[in-house]
């Protein structure tokens, strides 16, 4: 029997107790990859269409309207987008502020779970590491205990330990190597949607004073002009 015919119970059996803990870390890798794969898909936005909505809005001064677009949007875009809208009015600095703010309320929500992903695919190798010493470590007990009753030592007496050794190797890079490919990516689609809220935060703070700018030049040649 190849190790491909071989079932679930039956590898975990052969591949000894530290089978459990590389299984347990399928598990931790299985539930947060499927948890972001779900979050992921729910920020899917066209975060250019986005900006032009909100900026138009700012532009034609209905504030309300832009904020409450960005409360209909579920992008972390948006929310840094309405968190620099709300302070339209106030000064460059104030604005930064807020935006700066939201950013970093929403970066950890990015990386939730991945810290314990990078700790899956840094420890499963190891753990298979150790059961390949543990099922070498058997075989030479073995052969230490045949050669101390005298007794001839065969290829079955040794199959054991080694069988245990490349189980639990095979197993912990099976869990390791697509823990590390989706890390990579969670980690890669998370700096591009930091990228697009750094890129959008500084696109509103330049058209909020932009837009302040000319309200208070309107302000003040309106007065000039009833004068006259």
């Amino acid at each position: 029997m190849t190790l491909w015919q071989m079932n679930a119970w039956e590898l975990m059996a052969a591949g000894g107790p530290l089978m459990y803990p590389i299984l347990l870390c399928s598990v931790v890798a299985l539930t947060i990859i499927f948890d972001r794969i779900f979050y992921f898909s729910s920020l899917k936005t066209d975060t250019q269409q986005l900006k032009q909505k909100i900026f138009a809005l700012i532009k034609n001064n209905d504030i309300a309207e832009a904020i409450n677009s960005c409360d209909t949007n579920p992008s972390p875009v948006a929310r840094v987008l309405k968190a620099g809208t709300v302070k339209f009015g106030s000064s460059k600095e104030e604005i930064k502020e807020e935006i700066e703010a939201a950013g970093h309320f929403e970066i950890p929500k990015l990386e939730k779970g991945l810290s314990a992903l990078a700790t899956v695919a840094h420890i499963s190798p190891l753990l298979g590491l150790l059961g390949t010493v543990t099922g070498i470590c058997g075989s030479f007990y073995a052969i230490q205990t045949k050669s101390a009753s005298l007794s001839p030592v065969t290829p079955g007496d040794l199959a054991g330990g080694i069988w245990e050794a490349l189980l639990t190797t095979v197993a912990g890079l099976t869990v390791a190597i697509p823990a590390f490919v989706v890390y990579n990516y969670f980690a890669y689609r998370i700096n591009a949607i930091v990228l697009e809220m750094e890129k959008a935060g500084t696109e509103l703070v330049s058209l909020l004073c932009q837009v302040s700018e000319t309200q208070a030049a309107k302000e003040k040649r309106a007065p000039r002009q009833e004068e006259i």
